[in-house]
């Protein structure tokens, strides 16, 4: 039987009939790990380099991944400074998940923040390289960077990040992840790109890279539960 006592009543109350349901929260949430303050720590320092990346690939110029495409679109027609348009875009699609009946964790929540704040505050002190050596090296830096953040954030095992859980939520519907994950990709891609977002050999680099980069980071920087752990 797990122990609700801290939790607050609504939530209590949410899952008093569900058994399953309650452990299945706990444990997205990271509430019932004896190893929450490190995997915390891995998934804060990962969601500060996502954005830290996110703002090397911006200023190399030579293209984003599809979402930051349209995320830049977005920042270019409004005139929000680019990382309020990404948690903009992450408040929407976290409203996707309620017909989705997706359960968002710490990690979940965070991810919409904090990586919007990290890209604005790494802007400014990031510089604009004006050869394109110098420019294909930050490329390549952020892309790597971005792998190593995906690792820690998605290995603490917080909560997916609003996009990635849109993605699982509709690939349980029964749709090939595959096809889902393409479709998603391609049409923020294209809209954002019509909006004015920078497209160019880093998009491609990143769609080619970040999945074996994420396959490697990911287990070696995973937070493995301790022995006789239920998680």
């Amino acid at each position: 039987m797990e122990d609700f006592a801290g939790l607050p009543d609504g939530f209590r109350a949410l899952t008093a009939t569900d058994a399953a349901t309650r452990s299945a929260m706990v444990s997205a949430l990271g509430l019932r790990s004896g190893r929450l303050p490190l995997r915390l720590l891995n998934l804060y320092v990962g969601l500060i380099l996502f954005g830290v990346s996110m703002a090397l690939m911006i200023k190399a110029g030579l293209g984003l991944y599809p979402w930051d495409v349209f995320h830049q679109g977005i920042a270019t027609r409004t005139g929000l400074p680019f990382g309020w348009a990404v948690i903009a875009v992450s408040a929407v699609v976290l409203l996707l998940w309620i017909p989705l009946r997706q359960m968002p964790g710490i990690g979940t929540i965070s991810n919409a923040i904090v990586i919007g704040l990290m890209v604005d505050a790494a802007l400014p002190l990031v510089p604009h390289p004006s050869s394109l050596p110098l420019r294909v090296a930050l490329l390549l830096i952020g892309v790597l960077a971005n792998g190593v953040a995906t690792g820690l954030y998605i290995g603490a095992g917080l909560g997916p990040g609003p996009r990635d859980g849109l993605m699982t939520g509709m690939a349980s519907r029964g749709h090939s992840i595959r096809i889902v994950r393409t479709s998603i990709e391609v049409t923020v891609l294209a809209v954002g790109w019509l909006l004015g977002g920078t497209v160019g050999v880093g998009t491609l680099l990143y769609a080619v890279s970040i999945g074996p980069l994420a396959q490697f980071f990911i287990p070696r920087l995973s937070v493995a539960p301790r022995a006789g752990s239920q998680e």
